[in-house]
């Protein structure tokens, strides 16, 4: 059955509180999932949390009664508590009615298994925790296998990341890694990596992908170093009609993910 939570200084709530929090997350080996939508999506992925919170109101629907009932068979602490200890919990101002805490997966290159899928997501330096949800949500949608995060990026297990992926955290593999080591692994077995960039003429609707094919998308402001573009197979540009020279990253990503789909069809 699962326990009532009432009081701010419970020691749980203190500590899913403390997982919006990059070190925490760390100590803790876990990250939190908001509302009904995700933690349904972890559910139908095989991943149950922890600890799962919720309000009596979210308990009623019959989604929820489900998981509710399969994380008390798993083993995992199921709470019922106030929205507003949900609201304090999550961060969030209207909370969804049901907050899970789950267990960090590896993000080792080593757990990436190249051929379950043709496309994946690479992504340099991003700092914004929406942008690398935003990628996870289009990889799910197009089938890729996951998102490689290079060098220093926001962390994809953020509160903010999770909520952006809509579920996609759930199903996308994510694995981090510096430059010189994704590179030493790319190189291990066949696979074409194809950089975004302004420093080329080659049009993204005119070059031919290979599988599996690696996209990869630079940071924010500074787009890829010269360095990493000079690693790349085929560096290509979206061409751009208006007077902005380039896309958000994660619209670019959609882009280029959309596309390297249709051309093989």
């Amino acid at each position: 059955m699962p326990r009532e939570i009432t009081a701010f200084s419970n020691a749980t709530v203190k500590r899913l509180r403390s997982l919006r929090d990059k070190k925490a997350r760390k100590e803790e080996g876990l990250f939190l999932a908001e509302g009904l939508r995700i933690i349904t999506e972890a559910r139908d992925s095989g991943q149950l949390p922890e600890i799962l919170m919720f309000s009596a109101e979210g308990a009623r629907h019959p989604l929820a009664a489900e998981i509710i009932a399969a994380t008390e068979a798993a083993g995992g602490d199921t709470i019922e508590t106030t929205p507003d200890i949900l609201s304090k919990t999550s961060g969030k101002d209207n909370p969804q009615m049901l907050l899970g805490a789950y267990k960090q997966p590896d993000t080792g290159l080593a757990a990436i298994d190249r051929s379950a899928a043709p496309i994946w997501f690479v992504a340099q330096s991003l700092r914004d925790p929406g942008n690398i949800g935003t990628i996870l949500r289009t990889g799910d949608a197009i089938g890729a296998g996951g998102l490689i995060l290079i060098d220093d990026s926001a962390d994809p297990h953020s509160v903010e990341a999770v909520r952006a992926s809509m579920g996609a955290t759930f199903t996308q593999q994510v694995a981090k890694a510096p430059w010189e080591e994704f590179i030493s692994w790319l190189r291990s077995c066949p696979g074409q990596l194809v950089g975004t960039s302004l420093n080329t003429d080659r049009d993204y609707l005119g070059v031919e992908y290979t599988d599996p094919c690696f996209l990869v998308i630079g940071n924010e402001q500074q787009g890829l170093p010269a360095d990493y573009e000079a690693e790349c197979d085929v560096l290509v540009k979206i061409p751009m009609a208006g007077r902005a020279d380039s896309l958000n990253a994660a619209i670019a990503a959609a882009v280029m993910g959309f596309q390297v789909r249709a051309s093989w069809r």
